[in-house]
């Protein structure tokens, strides 16, 4: 679908999940490149992990932001709460809107369903009802709501790569499960609305300052703890790890081109709807990356270098609500957009290692 371009200089961004890993370094990236742009951050600091990694980036965005306080505004809220996110538009008026915010876990939304029915289903919901009603004579107030959905919506599809064409009707997660209700309440509102949205399907985001919860971060302070770190479905995995600079870029470029307008046959809007994949197409090994991350933990001086790793190993079966491969094809994103993710796990792996050496 033709994309309208879309000029983010001085424009006022939402960015809901603003403290969160994908959140913050999107932020960062648009306090540095926007001109003139008010960038209103909204993120109700949970404790899903450790507060004080938000709290961290925050500081990192406060610091960006010190030489031009206008561009920059926090609220500490959750896009559950349907008045604030109301009160939050009528009063800032974004014109291009990120939301990001969402309880994440797979193996979380198995004991704590409700906190991703609030978040995922209800809390979007009220997003899109707050860009419907910011219409103003006939145009959306807001031109382009771009919102992460996830690999996870390909739940038990045998095929790979991942393609947006493929179905996505069998999730194995209830986490899986809201990201995919987000791609259909987005679909509906943009035909009944013509609001134009794009759906984002993220694939397994790692690098500095990344979310405590994932496997790379969380192996890294097991093996430091002396702790043996679990493998699953035996080490048979394979993921499309993106690197968190990639996922950025490919947000940013998608927030310039949203879905053209049309009108049909009918005399009612085409949906301005679209979804993508943005993933680095290269799934690795579970054991050649965890390799990877024990070899870059040591060049580091996080572990020392006769850290015997073997004997903190084990390999253990699949858990619920996990699949055996993530891959995915990106060959769309390029064809829009003109990129790619290209930083390979090494790369990636060395500057989450260095990064923990000194926030640790």
């Amino acid at each position: 679908m033709p994309k309208s371009g879309i000029e983010l200089d001085g424009k006022t961004i939402l960015v809901t999940g603003a403290a969160g890993f994908i959140g913050a370094n999107l932020v960062l990236r648009l306090l540095k490149e926007t001109k003139n742009a008010r960038i209103v951050g909204l993120d109700d600091l949970n404790d899903y992990y450790d507060p004080a990694l938000k709290e961290y980036r925050l500081g990192l965005i406060e610091k960006a932001a010190g030489q031009s306080p206008d561009a920059w505004r926090f609220i500490k809220g959750s896009i559950a709460d349907g008045a604030l996110v109301e009160a939050l538009f009528r009063e800032e008026k974004p014109r291009v809107v990120v939301n990001l915010a969402a309880q994440a876990g797979v193996r979380y939304s198995i004991d704590h369903p409700d906190k991703y029915i609030a978040s995922n289903v209800v809390g979007f919901f009220h997003i899109l009802e707050a860009c419907r009603h910011s219409y103003d004579g006939g145009e959306s107030g807001v031109e382009h709501l771009v919102y992460a959905s996830s690999s996870s919506v390909y739940g038990g599809n045998k095929k790979v790569p991942f393609s947006t064409d493929d179905k996505v009707d069998t999730p194995v997660s209830l986490y899986a499960a809201t990201k995919k209700s987000n791609e259909l309440l987005a679909h509906a509102y943009s035909k009944l609305y013509n609001i134009p949205s794009t759906g984002l399907r993220f694939f397994t985001v790692y690098g500095p300052a990344g979310r405590p919860d994932m496997f790379y971060y969380s192996a890294t302070e097991k093996l430091i703890r002396g702790e043996t770190i679990r493998i699953f479905n035996y080490g048979n995995c394979k993921r499309d790890f993106t690197y968190i600079d990639d996922i950025v870029e490919g947000v940013l470029r998608v927030m310039k081109g949203a879905p053209e307008k049309k009108t049909g046959e009918d005399g009612l809007p085409v949906p301005p709807y679209a979804v993508y994949n943005i993933g680095g197409g290269q799934p690795e090994n579970l054991l050649d990356f965890v390799s990877t991350l024990e070899e870059e933990l040591v060049r580091a001086g996080v572990l020392p270098e006769d850290y015997d790793f073997e004997a903190h190993r084990e390999l253990v079966g699949m858990q619920p609500g996990d699949v055996p491969v993530t891959y995915a094809d990106s060959r769309a994103l390029e064809e829009d957009y003109g990129f790619t993710p290209k930083t390979g796990i090494r790369e990636g792996l060395r500057a989450f290692a260095a990064w923990y050496k000194e926030y640790r």
